[in-house]
């Protein structure tokens, strides 16, 4: 808010006179800057910007160096604040306490940008330095220096004023939505059918959406396979439609039947001996009783939060805006024109006729995750549990394994030690996760579910793949020239490289070596996956539309709005090819409530991987070639991609690869 009765022209001039014509440019471009985000509270603007505007060459250098510095410290400590308030609620150290969810939702970084203006270090930064617009960036950016880079990076924390009690908020409500996903569990021992039967053994308890989505992947080398993946689609359509019964949610002690929703009292001998603490029969609630629309309430709650910080910020005035100028850098229009380039390639039905043809039978919606390019989608599930459990009986074990792991990837023995000695390994709550550092001397935090006989295959894919973000965080804040260009561009690329690591699972496993059987596969079942999610991606960009079109509806109306979604992309995309028309399945992926507008990354980040892998394929060994792009830090994504890569980001290598692969 520019400061009432206030010359901004005179005290431009005044500061050119001052200071020479050669800072002209600077002066004006730093007076609008303090002047768009001043506040009358703020005091007496002039005396401010007479006071602090820098025109010597090395008291600027010494400005900028201190407060790269400072803020290195101040993001990691609040980051290390923030993962300890997290600590019970991430991890699986058993029961929460009832304080556990309120330390969770508390941000100790949430004052931090607003304490930076009322401190007025905010304005010094933005009269000091510029801040550049993303049109600004991709054009100006081939051609700037690091330290140019660093500047962009350290002005642009400074783009908008949002109080801090708005920040705190939409902390708050976020960690609620995760704290709902990470504890939405499903006993699959008690999933019956209409005779009664039991497909799923004692024990299995999966998370949603992850767990199930890889079970019903493992299932394809059942000779049951075909009735749990029909259940396991019904379990997930009855959690986005929201007609899943409440009771049955994360409860060993109920049967239920899917496909009826019948709910019954487990019979003692089928209970597991570690079941947790919780009544057959809830009191005053009917067992077949659909959840509230919980999932929609917490969603709501996340976009009415975020919706808050909206008048503050004039640069990007909606959170999809932000999103995708700010936090992605990649215009929204552009990152939608990628997936439907990928969902309405010609290569899509003659994938879906090889798949056809290897599984003898028409294809299902089940087959969306169709897993059989993979080498591991061949092999039992249990056989493969056997190998990761007895390799990895705890999270310590993964930990000591890390070295040999990262040799089998390609980097030196010295470098691997290196790494491993710099992440650490928790057992989580959850399906998984990895914690970044942001101080140089703390270390990222790798998180992966353990059950109780050791990691099971599922969470040991997810750890490799969780490995991959670490070894990227690790190289994007030890070994980058400046701490503010730490990490990479945005989601999308530490999910690209951590794909390179999961790509790799199973030959690290000792489970074979690629040759070009196995890279006609790789190509085939990248195409696949690809396509999977960017159809997922669109269903969680429409849900914001229409959050923002509908600003005052109820959980109810959301539920009814996300499977309408959910049903015209299926039916636009995927009926053709799988049939199913009019499913939900789009809407069950857990992001869409706990990672506000997250999934566009994924889709991105297997288009990038892909990339990165056809540069890999020619150039080596991976570690060298994975330190060297993980060490450019966070530019933009085509300047980091061509870096990376010599191209921009592009669904074309995919595509074409994938085309050459059918041809084969």
């Amino acid at each position: 808010m520019k400061p009432s009765s206030f010359d901004a022209a005179a005290l431009k001039a005044e500061l050119v006179a001052k200071h020479g014509e050669a800072q002209r440019a600077r002066i004006d471009r730093g007076v609008d800057q303090v002047l768009a985000l001043w506040n009358e509270g703020d005091g007496d603007a002039a005396a401010f910007i007479r006071e602090q505007f820098l025109s010597d060459a090395k008291a600027l250098d010494a400005t900028f160096a201190r407060l790269e510095r400072l803020f290195e410290q101040l993001d990691g400590h609040m980051n290390e604040l923030g993962r300890e308030l997290q600590w019970y609620s991430d991890l699986d150290l058993g029961p929460l306490l009832p304080v556990e969810p309120l330390l969770a939702s508390y941000d100790p970084s949430a004052n931090v940008t607003s304490d930076l203006f009322r401190a007025k270090a905010g304005f010094v930064v933005l009269l000091n330095f510029p801040l550049t617009t993303l049109a600004e960036r991709v054009e100006q950016g081939p051609k700037w220096t690091r330290r140019q880079w660093a500047e962009s990076k350290l002005t642009s924390r400074f783009n908008r004023r949002v109080p801090a009690e708005i920040e705190q908020e939409s902390s708050r409500v976020i960690a609620a939505a995760g704290l709902y996903i990470a504890e939405y569990n499903v006993w699959m021992h008690h999933l019956v059918d209409a005779r009664g039967n039991r497909p799923f053994p004692k024990g299995l308890r999966l998370i949603s959406h992850w767990n199930l989505r890889d079970e019903l992947k493992g299932d394809y080398t059942d000779p049951n396979g075909m009735a749990k993946q029909r259940m396991i689609l019904q379990v997930m359509e009855r959690i986005v439609t929201q007609t899943i019964p409440a009771a049955v949610i994360d409860n060993p002690r109920l049967d239920w039947d899917p496909v009826t929703n019948a709910v019954t009292v487990a019979p003692p001998e089928t209970v597991e001996e570690d079941a947790p603490a919780r009544e057959a029969k809830p009191k005053g609630a009917p067992e077949m009783a659909p959840e509230p629309d919980t999932r929609y309430a917490h969603l709501l709650a996340v976009f009415q939060a975020g919706r808050k910080a909206d008048p503050y910020s004039p640069v990007a005035p909606t959170r999809i805006a932000r999103s995708f100028e700010l936090m992605r850098e990649i215009p929204e229009e552009r990152v939608k024109a990628l997936l439907t380039q990928v969902l309405e390639s010609p290569v899509v039905p003659r994938v879906a006729k090889e798949i056809e043809a290897r599984l003898g039978r028409k294809l299902g919606p089940q087959d969306l995750w169709y897993p059989g390019f993979k080498p591991g989608g061949k092999r039992p599930e249990a056989e493969l549990d056997a190998l990761t459990r007895k390799r990895y009986p705890t999270a310590a074990a993964f930990a000591k394994d890390m070295p040999r792991i990262l040799q089998g990837l390609g980097f030196t023995r010295e470098k691997a030690s290196w790494l491993a000695a710099r992440i650490q390994v928790d057992a989580s709550r959850g399906a998984g996760h990895a914690q970044q550092a942001l101080r140089r001397g703390d270390f990222p935090h790798l998180r992966t579910r353990v059950e109780k006989g050791g990691m099971n295959y599922k969470g040991y894919n997810i750890a490799v793949h969780e490995f991959g973000h670490n070894v990227e965080q690790v190289f994007s804040l030890y070994s980058v020239d400046h701490t503010l260009l730490t990490g990479v561009p945005n989601s999308a690329f530490t999910e690209a490289l951590a794909f390179v690591f999961q790509a790799r699972d199973l030959e690290l496993l000792g489970l074979g070596k690629p040759d070009a059987a196995a890279e006609r596969e790789r190509v085939l079942n990248d195409f696949w996956q690809t396509w999977e999610i960017a159809g997922v991606a669109l269903v969680d960009m429409a849900v914001w539309h229409w959050m923002y079109e509908h600003p005052d509806a109820k959980p109810a109306e959301l539920r009814d709005a996300v499977v309408a979604i959910s049903r015209d992309v299926w039916n636009r995309y995927y009926a053709p090819v799988l049939g199913s028309e009019g499913t939900a399945l789009l809407g069950i992926y857990s992001h869409m409530i706990s990672y506000p507008l997250y999934l566009p990354d994924y889709p991105l980040g297997h288009l990038i991987a892909f990339q990165i892998e056809e540069h890999l394929r020619t150039h080596g060994p991976l570690g060298a070639e994975f330190e060297r792009m993980a060490t450019y830090g966070a530019v933009t994504p085509d300047q980091w991609m061509i870096h990376a890569t010599g191209a921009p980001v592009s669904a074309d290598a995919l595509l074409h690869a994938t085309e050459a692969a059918l041809k084969k």
